[in-house]
């Protein structure tokens, strides 16, 4: 008799195999079901007209965009395949060319888990028991709400929650904020899910953001990448892993990667792979600069031109005397500690002889190209992770010029496709965007000292109504789940919440009014590139390919509807169906770029115009690296702020809770459920960290059986630590901490060190008898914040791996 205990079933191989049958005989079904004509314009009998190709787009939020060419016959897709290339010359031989995830849209259109009505809530909050309703009461029923929750507690009360699904421009999260900011307001959030910490800490140390583009890797004779992995997060076409991918080609530069996974971009890259324990960043970089200080392999005095805070002499007035970068690095300052290679060796895990090898590349490097991913920022100290790696840059020298950049990662060169316009947020309270759950909760916490509340002194009231659109946030995204399900079930607390959305999702279960929207193939649209794209910028025009099918609706005209029930559809509109929004979108760039022909020759033919950025806008920072006294920095001082004035400011004014600590300098930090929390490491002695998958996005395409297959959830752990607990490859084993249980299928491997494991991201959540069987990695991080920007923490997390 075989025993399946994660299904708690005993069962027989003769029943193992009727139920294979049987789900064959399902699957079978299901196939057939999928190529009939679902559209509810489409022909019921099969029709003689030829296949013909509409084009779409890959709009979900893996940073890359591409186009799909899509083929279609009698109202029903048959294919997703790429766009053509209409001019190599324009970029080469690039083509925008979707992943498996794009490719695989047509499973996602024809998926069993489709919303397909409005509905409302009938059982508790979360139990997913909903009635299908009609678009009239929907509609009705949110404008109902809005008007309830301004009259009740104002508009800083309305919050329309983070998600990034879809990233349409005139429908989606744009129609809603047009919708809003028309209807009074609503609370504002700031910060990403996944940039919280870089893009909080840069404006503190360079000003403002920037990376420069990959293409400048020709120009490169070493990269060292920390937590940079293009190759599976950005692996399309339309995304920046071919642009690296050239250049690297052009220069044979040598390529280091730093990560505790030996990922998919180390393989491409034939990079050397130097494993590094999550959180320790900063410690490997003040070795670095230790080796070069000693083997006298950086230049002082060029570093005072371009930054303060390095040595003494450079500090701002609000610094304590010994409170320099080089004094921490040297022991001279407070802990009294020398950061030598062999004190970071315990820390990091990377050997001491290794550390003063890598510093003595990258000093002697004549270009030498630095740049973090956003994996090693987001953890609980991933502010000084950012700020160690960014000082770097400048301390070695390698910035401003070709083949160098600033530590960071590069966005995209912009198109400038219009968004839907709105005017100005009347409210302007802001949340950091991981603390919504606090802001139903704990509403009375927030102030600028405690949470960073931005605008106002504390929040007036809690979050009462919630606007959710294509995001799975709520159910299956945010830190510590189990928490997060138990103050979103009480419906006393947050009264009302819509979520609007293509599935079923975790998320979805949570809502009170639930909205089925477009997907992609069945959406219009003018669209940009997206964010990593690189140099390479463009617009695609998307025509729906098919009839949106059973009552979906493009969320402009659900837009439209709430604003007419609450009596300003015309100011919303301005007359305008969302088609002719798109129109007058393309008419305005073409007045900018008169070369475009009119806009009927080009609807819905998928990438109308691509360029390439100059090679003179790719490398920031050049000016001030030029002349930094003509060409001064937006920061304090003018300079790159090793250390960062405006933090300092924070340090001496902020309330932190027990336990946390922010430094001005880009100090390592040990910080809660790391290896260094040394009582609860003894409790659960493996360091956990997230990771981006080829399967799927965040949660988008987790429900594509398709994909799943071809990339299997699992959870990485090292042969030595796997053998300490009898787990073999492919092995059903339980995960757990404090916050919760998983159950998910083991992969035993060398890239991944010792003592670490890594779970990819985004498995949708399914909780049975308080074990999450779907697999989902919140159900074990944290909801602890980053201190200087109060960022997502969730790549910092102790657990242990038991067979299941």
């Amino acid at each position: 008799m075989a025993t399946l205990p994660f299904l708690n079933i005993e069962t027989t191989r003769r029943k193992l195999l009727e139920y294979s049958s049987k789900l064959s005989a399902t699957a079978a079904v299901a196939s057939s079901l999928a190529t009939l004509p679902l559209s509810k314009k489409a022909s019921a009998t099969p029709t003689s007209a030829p296949a013909e190709f509409k084009y779409s787009a890959c709009l979900v939020n893996c940073g890359s965009r591409c186009a799909l060419k899509v083929k279609v016959q009698d109202g029903r897709i048959l294919q997703v395949e790429p766009a053509d290339t209409d001019s190599d010359a324009v970029f080469g031989e690039h083509q925008i060319r979707p992943c498996l995830r794009g490719r695989s849209n047509k499973f996602r259109v024809y998926n069993p888990d489709r919303l397909k009505y409005p509905m409302k809530r009938v059982g508790k909050r979360g139990e997913g028991k909903f009635e299908r309703i009609s678009w009239q009461e929907a509609t009705q029923t949110i404008a109902d709400q809005l008007t309830r929750v301004y009259d009740t507690y104002g508009p800083e009360a309305v919050y329309f929650q983070y998600g990034t699904g879809a990233y349409y421009h005139t429908q989606g999260r744009e129609a809603w904020l047009r919708l809003l900011t028309q209807a009074g307001g609503y609370l504002n959030y700031f910060n990403s899910y996944s940039t919280a910490q870089i893009n909080g800490m840069t404006p503190f140390t360079w000003g403002k953001y920037a990376g420069t583009h990959f293409t400048e890797i020709e120009d490169s004779d070493l990269v060292v990448l920390f937590s940079l992995n293009l190759s599976e997060t950005r692996m399309s076409g339309g995304g920046q892993v071919e642009e690296m991918r050239r250049a690297l080609e052009k220069s044979g530069a040598k390529v280091i990667l730093i990560d505790p996974r030996y990922t998919d971009s180390g393989v491409v890259s034939d990079a050397e792979w130097l494993p590094i324990k999550p959180t320790t960043d900063a410690a490997l970089v003040a070795a670095l600069i230790h080796t070069m200080l000693k083997e006298e392999l950086i230049d002082e005095e060029q570093i005072s031109k371009y930054a303060i805070g390095f040595g003494r002499d450079t500090l701002p007035a609000n610094a304590a005397e010994n409170g320099s970068y080089k004094d921490y690095i040297l022991g001279s300052g407070k802990d009294g500690v020398e950061k030598t290679p062999q004190w970071a060796a315990t820390i990091t895990g990377i050997p001491a002889k290794r550390i003063v090898q890598l510093a003595r590349e990258i000093a002697n490097a004549k270009a030498c190209y630095i740049a973090q991913g956003w994996g090693a920022q987001r953890h609980h100290n991933g502010e000084h992770s950012v700020h160690a790696i960014q000082s770097l840059c400048v301390i070695s020298g390698h910035f401003g010029r070709a083949g160098t950049n600033t530590g960071n990662w590069a966005y995209s060169t912009k198109y400038g496709v219009p968004l839907l316009p709105r005017p100005a947020n009347p409210v302007k309270t802001a949340i950091p965007v991981f603390s919504w759950t606090d802001a139903i909760e704990n509403p009375e916490i927030f102030t600028p000292e405690t949470l960073g509340l931005k605008g106002a002194d504390k929040l007036q009231h809690g979050i009462k109504m919630m606007i959710n659109q294509a995001g799975n946030v709520l159910g299956n995204q945010h830190g510590d789940l189990n928490r997060t399900r138990q103050i979103l079930a009480d419906d006393s607390k947050c009264e009302f919440i819509v979520v609007i959305d293509n599935h079923m999702t975790p998320t979805a279960k949570f809502a009170d009014i639930l909205l089925p929207e477009t997907t992609y193939l069945e959406a219009s649209d003018l669209v940009d590139n997206a964010y990593a794209s690189g140099s390479n910028h463009f617009m695609i025009s998307m025509e729906n390919t098919i009839e949106p099918m059973w009552e979906v609706r493009s969320t402009y005209d659900v837009c439209a509807d709430i604003a007419g029930h609450l009596g300003f559809k015309q100011t919303f509109t301005e007359g305008r169906s969302q088609a002719q929004w798109i129109e007058k979108h393309y008419n305005d760039i073409r007045a900018k770029r008169t070369y475009l022909p009119e806009f009927e020759k080009v609807r819905g033919t998928g990438v109308i115009d691509q360029q390439r950025a100059k090679k003179e806008d790719s490398i920031p920072f050049a000016d001030f690296y030029q002349d930094p006294a003509a060409n001064p920095l937006t920061t304090p001082s003018g300079k790159f702020e090793i250390f960062a004035t405006k933090v300092q400011e924070r340090v001496d004014t902020w309330v932190l809770p027990d336990g946390h600590y922010m430094t001005a300098i880009p100090e390592y930090v040990p910080v809660p459920n790391s290896h260094m929390d040394l009582e609860k490491f003894q409790k659960f002695p493996l360091q956990m960290t997230g990771f981006h998958t080829k399967g799927h996005t965040h949660s988008t395409y987790a429900n594509v059986g398709v994909v799943a297959e071809a990339v299997p959830d699992e959870i990485w752990i090292n042969p030595i630590n796997a053998q300490q607990r009898g787990i073999e490859n492919g092995d059903m084993v339980h995960v757990f901490n404090e916050y919760g249980k998983i159950l998910v299928a083991a992969k035993v491997t060398n890239r991944v060190m010792p003592d670490v494991t890594a779970m990819p991201q985004g498995a949708w959540s399914v909780m049975k008898n308080g074990v999450d069987i779907g697999g989902c990695i919140n159900n074990l991080t944290s909801h602890l914040f980053s201190p200087i920007t109060k960022g997502n923490p969730q790549h910092t997390n102790l657990v242990e791996i038991q067979k299941a």
